[in-house]
């Protein structure tokens, strides 16, 4: 059967098509038509914009749940489930800073959720991070890359849809960034202090990505850039957190200047997320909601109170970005970083997953795979 969304304009992923028309049939879409094809279920919309559903690469929880050692395949499909309500129909669960074991075993959860919907792959973010920029990681967790945590992340990198690996450069060599790249995971540099000079050495040894830009890490000096510059002045990919709280709109449009395409968005959201949770555990500490923020009991950030269709929002009404640029941030750009062709874009062929953003991209409507969430 095919359906016909109207009424709205069509993101492609690319660029706006003003007054056309979406058609998908079962699980894929089948054309960005001018008219109704005969014989489709129509769908309108009163005006805004149907979008490619939105990915989010770093999703640390969600509907109450954390990504820790506890979690399993079905987990991870109730956290994947709820971001698909909240528009992220493919994310990468995140586990931040842990245990070899509990790394070992959310690993596993992930090669069992394979086939889950929204379930893109997984993203560890440490634990061989820089203490010096531990932000909400347990410091007691976190350390330098062995030779046992290297041979679990190349086993999984063949195993797993997708594995992005967030490191800093002063826990792991240049050799062990190259043996993980050459292996297929997507090395990302993040939660340290390094000079620019460290991350230029790690860039070209197979890293391609930063976590959450200005956040956890050595900032841009006049004589000495840190991994702020290095990123800026690279074509790496770079995850933000929009939420007008981690970093301010003023420094979101000197980065946007700086690199206009090439930055994606990420909502770094923790188990309150699609919940009306006010406080939560992560490792044993209360981390407090409130006021839009995620705060440990010292106020130090912890993750993100933030949905993407938020982030967009904040990045067109408050940053000043054009629709099309902010809508490639939350679709083609981080599906162009994990190498997946049929999500991020609604060309014929692409998987019928997609949103529907209101004149105010407030998020109204959701389908993953042909099939209604929202």
């Amino acid at each position: 059967m095919k359906r016909a969304f109207t009424g709205a304009s069509i993101f492609d992923g690319h660029r706006i098509h003003p007054d056309a028309v979406l058609v998908i049939e079962g699980e894929t879409v089948s054309d960005i038509a001018q008219d109704v094809p005969k014989g489709a279920v129509e769908t309108r919309f009163d005006g805004g914009i149907v979008a490619p559903g939105l990915i989010d690469l770093q999703v640390n929880g969600g509907g109450g749940w954390m990504v820790d050692g506890q979690t399993d395949r079905a987990r991870l499909a109730r956290i994947c489930a709820t971001h698909a309500g909240l528009g992220a129909t493919g994310i990468l669960p995140t586990l931040i800073t842990d245990s070899f074991e509990a790394t070992k075993h959310v690993i596993q959860a992930g090669i069992e959720a394979i086939g889950t919907p929204g379930f893109l792959g997984l993203h560890l973010e440490g634990p061989h991070l820089d203490p010096r920029r531990k932000g909400a990681h347990d410091p007691r967790l976190i350390r330098p890359m062995t030779d046992r945590d290297l041979d679990l992340l190349v086993a999984a990198a063949s195993a797993l849809p997708c594995l992005l690996v967030t490191v800093a450069p002063g826990s792991v060599t240049t050799a062990q960034i190259t043996a993980l790249a050459d292996a297929g995971v997507i090395v990302s540099l993040g939660h340290s202090d390094c000079t620019a000079a460290e991350a230029q050495a790690a860039i070209d040894a197979g890293a391609r990505c930063v976590t959450h830009l200005f956040n956890a890490m050595s900032q841009l000096g006049n004589r000495e850039p840190g991994l702020v510059g290095a990123a800026l002045g690279s074509n790496l990919a770079l995850g933000l957190i929009a939420d007008g709280i981690h970093v301010a709109p003023t420094v979101i449009r000197i980065a946007m200047a700086a690199r206009p395409e090439g930055v994606f968005l990420v909502s770094d959201c923790m188990a309150a997320a699609g919940t009306d949770q006010t406080e939560f555990t992560l490792n044993g500490r209360r981390i407090l909601r409130g006021n839009g923020r995620l705060t440990l009991e010292d106020g130090t950030l912890a993750g993100a109170d933030l949905t993407l269709p938020r982030a967009l929002e904040v990045m067109v009404r408050t940053v000043g970005l054009p629709v099309e640029q902010a809508l490639r941030m939350a679709t083609a750009t981080p599906a162009a970083l994990i190498g997946n062709h049929n999500i991020g874009h609604l060309r014929q062929g692409a998987e019928a997953s997609l949103v529907h953003l209101d004149d105010q991209l407030h998020l109204t409507a959701v389908w993953q795979k042909g099939q209604k969430r929202l």
